[in-house]
C-alpha cells in the first residue's frame, strides 16, 4: 500500500510538484521526496503531503485558489491505486469538462480540478490534454503501463523541471528541488551561460545546469524503463482563419473571447486581485472583470486593483491612467511602490534557487503581489501577453497584396497616409508589401547587397572571451537550421517568434517563481491558447490600423475602457529598475571580468560595455547583458 506523509509551512504561496520514480526497481531512500518538497516549502501552505510505494515517490505542496480546490488532496489515486496523480494547475473549462464526463457515465468522487484531470486521463489516456483548458504541469503514475505520463500547458505558464539517467526519473516544479537529490552533480552548462551572457537565446528546454531540462510548454512526454521522449501535443492551427470580411465581424469574435478569457481565469475562492498598470491590457482586463461583477458572473467573491507608484520616474509613471480606470468605475486602485530590493536580496535568491536569480523589472511587481497577499488574495490577473498577441506589424501589405484584397489595401495605405504622412506610407509600402512578396532567392539578394553596402555583419558579443564567443556562434549555427512550416498568413512569420521565443520561457518562469514566493498564483487571460490562436488567424491589418496599436482590442473595448485610456499612445518604460543598481556597478562588474569568471568576459570588453552604457543607460541592449553577467556570476559563485 502506499503512505501518506504530511508536514505544513508558514509560507503562503502556489502550489508545486516533485517526484522520484527508479525504473530498475530499487525502492526509494526514506526522506528523499521529503528534501525534495521542502526545498520548495513556500508552494504549500495548505499542506505538504507525499505518496510513497515502492520506486515510486510523488510530492505535493498545496495551495487552494478555487472553490473546488477546497476538496482537493493530492497526491490523488483511483480507487486501485494504479493511477497517482501531482498537478500544479487548474482547469479553465472546468465545467465543460465535469459534464463531458458525466455524460460518459464516469463517477466523479468530488468536484476538484485533479479529480477531473485524472478521470480524463482515465477515459482518454494520453490524449487527454485536447479536452483540458488551463495552465497546469502534471505527472500521472500509471502503474499499469510503468509510465510516468508528464505534461505541461500549451502556453507553459505552470513550470516544469526534470532528469532522466536511463534509470530514475526526477522532476519538481523548481529547479533547487532537483539540485537538492544526493546523488544530482551540479554541473554548469556553459552553453547556456553564454546564451544569459550574449542575451541571445536559443534553447527552450535547457537549464543553467547539465542533466537538468525543462518539459517545453504543448509537450507531453511518456516516461519508461526505456526512454523519456518529449513530444508537442498542441500547436496553433496555421490555416484556421476566421471567415469574416468586416471588422465590426472580428471586434466582435474577439471581445466574446476576451470577455470568456478574463471570467474563466476569475474562478478564485478569495477576492481576486488584478495588476492595473494603466496600459490598454491591464486596464482591460480588470475593466472586463468589473462588468462581469456588476453582472454577477465575476466567479470570485470581490475584486481589487492594484498598480505601480512610480512617483520619482515619469517615463515609468502611469499612476494617471490607472487612477482615470478607477474613476472610470467608482473604485480605488491601491498605489503601490515598486520593489527595488538590495544586490544582497539577488545574491540570496542564486544562493537559494541555483538559479539565475531575476531581472529586476520582474521583481519590481514583487510588493504589490505581497500587497495582494496581504488583503486575503491568493490570485492575481494581468496583462502579460497582450504586446505579444494583439500588436500588428504592417506586414499587413504583404498579406493585402498577396490575397487581392485591393480595398483593404487602400484602407491600409490611406490610414498610414493620414497618420504618417504619404512618404512614409509609400516606404513601408515598399518594405513591408512589394519585397516580401518576391521570390526567395531575390529576397536573399537583395538583403546581402544591403549588408555589403552598409558594412553590416552578424553581431559580436565583444564583452566575452573567445570561448563563450565562439561557444554562442556554435548556438546560433545549431539553432538557426530549423525553419518555419508553411504560413499560411506573412504575419504568422512573426507571431510564431513570439511564441517559441525562449527568452520569454525564462521571464515567465521567474515572475512565476517570485509570484509564488509572495503567496499569489498569477494568471494571464491574453495567454489562453484560443486568444493565441485567434491571433494567427485574424489578419494583419486588426491587430496595427495607422497610429492605433492594437487595433482590435481598442475597438472591441469601446465603452467598456475609459477614453484616457482608448486614447493613449504613450508607454511606459521600466528600465529605471535596471538603472537603480547598474549607475553603481562599475566596480562589481570590472571585477567579474578579471577575477570571478576571467574564462567567461573579456575585461576591455566588459569595461567598453559598461562604459556605451554610461553613455546612454536608456539603449536598452547594453544594460540586459550587463545584468546577465551579475547574475550568472552569482549562480557559479553562490556558495
Amino acid at each position: 500500500m502506499g503512505c501518506s506523509r504530511s508536514c505544513y509551512s508558514l509560507y503562503h504561496t502556489m502550489s508545486g510538484i516533485a517526484g522520484i520514480i527508479r525504473f530498475d526497481g530499487a525502492p526509494i531512500e526514506p526522506g528523499v521526496v521529503e528534501k525534495m518538497t521542502a526545498a520548495m516549502a513556500y508552494r504549500g501552505p495548505d499542506g505538504i503531503h507525499h505518496w510513497v510505494k515502492g520506486s515510486v515517490a510523488l510530492g505535493h505542496c498545496m495551495l487552494r485558489t478555487t472553490p473546488e480546490s477546497l476538496e482537493e488532496t493530492q497526491p490523488l489515486t483511483n480507487e486501485n491505486q494504479s493511477l497517482v496523480l501531482v498537478m500544479d494547475g487548474r482547469v479553465d473549462n472546468w465545467e465543460e469538462l465535469r459534464r463531458e464526463l458525466l455524460g460518459r457515465g464516469v463517477i466523479l468522487r468530488n468536484r476538484a480540478d485533479a479529480e477531473l484531470v485524472l478521470r480524463a486521463y482515465e477515459v482518454w489516456g494520453r490524449d487527454c490534454l485536447t479536452h483540458i483548458d488551463g495552465d497546469f504541469a502534471l505527472v500521472i503514475w500509471d502503474a499499469r503501463r510503468q509510465v510516468a505520463f508528464c505534461a505541461r500547458d500549451r502556453i507553459g505558464n505552470k513550470p516544469f523541471f526534470y532528469a532522466w539517467d536511463g534509470k530514475t526519473f526526477v522532476f519538481a516544479s523548481e529547479l533547487q528541488a532537483i539540485l537538492s537529490l544526493p546523488w544530482m552533480r551540479e554541473e554548469l552548462n556553459e552553453d547556456m551561460v553564454a546564451e544569459y551572457l550574449a542575451f541571445e537565446w536559443y534553447s527552450r528546454d535547457e537549464t543553467l545546469w547539465k542533466g537538468i531540462l525543462r518539459l517545453v510548454a504543448a509537450h507531453r512526454m511518456d516516461v519508461s524503463s526505456r526512454e523519456a521522449r518529449p513530444e508537442q501535443y498542441w500547436e496553433p492551427d496555421l490555416w484556421a482563419a476566421l471567415p469574416y470580411t468586416e471588422d465590426q465581424d472580428y471586434v466582435e469574435h474577439y471581445r466574446e473571447l476576451f470577455t470568456d478569457a478574463v471570467q474563466r481565469t476569475s474562478r478564485a475562492h478569495r477576492s481576486l486581485a488584478i495588476q492595473v498598470s494603466g496600459g490598454l491590457d491591464s486596464s482591460a482586463v480588470f475593466s472586463m472583470a468589473e462588468q462581469l461583477r456588476t453582472a454577477a458572473r465575476l466567479r470570485a467573491p470581490g475584486l481589487q486593483g492594484y498598480t505601480f507608484a512610480f512617483t520619482d520616474d515619469s517615463d515609468a509613471n502611469e499612476i494617471a491612467f490607472a487612477r482615470a480606470v478607477g474613476k472610470h468605475f467608482g473604485v480605488q486602485i491601491r498605489e503601490i511602490a515598486p520593489s527595488m530590493p538590495p544586490l544582497s536580496w539577488y545574491e540570496e535568491r542564486a544562493r537559494h534557487y541555483r538559479e539565475f536569480p531575476a531581472y529586476p523589472n520582474g521583481v519590481m511587481c514583487l510588493g504589490l503581489m505581497q500587497e495582494a497577499s496581504s488583503q486575503g488574495s491568493r490570485v492575481v490577473l494581468t496583462g502579460q501577453g497582450g504586446d505579444q498577441w494583439l500588436q500588428g506589424t504592417r506586414i499587413y501589405y504583404a498579406e493585402e497584396l498577396a490575397q487581392f484584397r485591393w480595398r483593404s489595401l487602400f484602407e491600409c495605405i490611406g490610414s498610414d497616409i493620414r497618420a504618417y504622412g504619404p512618404g512614409s506610407a509609400m516606404n513601408w509600402f515598399a518594405r513591408k508589401g512589394l519585397f516580401p512578396v518576391l521570390p526567395m532567392k531575390l529576397q536573399k539578394a537583395v538583403r546581402y547587397v544591403v549588408r555589403n553596402r552598409r558594412g553590416e555583419h552578424a553581431s559580436t558579443p565583444y564583452w566575452l572571451s573567445l570561448e563563450m564567443q565562439e561557444r554562442i556562434k556554435q548556438r546560433r549555427e545549431l539553432f538557426g537550421t530549423s525553419g518555419n512550416p508553411p504560413l499560411r498568413a506573412y504575419g504568422q512569420k512573426g507571431l510564431l517568434d513570439i511564441l517559441y521565443d525562449p527568452f520569454i520561457v525564462q521571464i515567465m518562469e521567474r515572475f512565476e517563481r517570485e509570484s509564488a514566493r509572495a503567496g499569489v498564483e498569477l494568471r494571464h487571460p491574453f495567454y489562453d491558447h484560443r486568444i493565441v490562436q485567434h491571433a494567427f488567424s485574424t489578419p494583419e491589418r486588426m491587430r496595427l490600423r495607422g497610429n492605433s496599436a492594437k487595433y482590435i482590442h481598442v475597438q472591441a473595448m469601446q465603452g467598456i475602457l475609459p477614453p484616457a485610456i482608448l486614447e493613449r499612445k504613450s508607454r511606459a518604460y521600466f528600465s529605471t529598475v535596471f538603472h537603480h543598481h547598474l549607475k553603481h556597478m562599475q566596480g562589481t562588474l570590472s571585477e567579474i571580468a578579471p577575477g570571478g569568471q576571467p574564462s567567461w568576459f573579456s575585461p576591455q570588453g566588459m569595461a567598453q560595455l559598461f562604459r556605451l552604457y554610461q553613455e546612454d543607460p536608456q539603449e536598452g541592449r547594453r544594460m540586459w547583458p550587463l545584468w546577465s553577467a551579475f547574475g550568472c556570476n552569482k549562480v557559479a559563485t553562490r556558495r
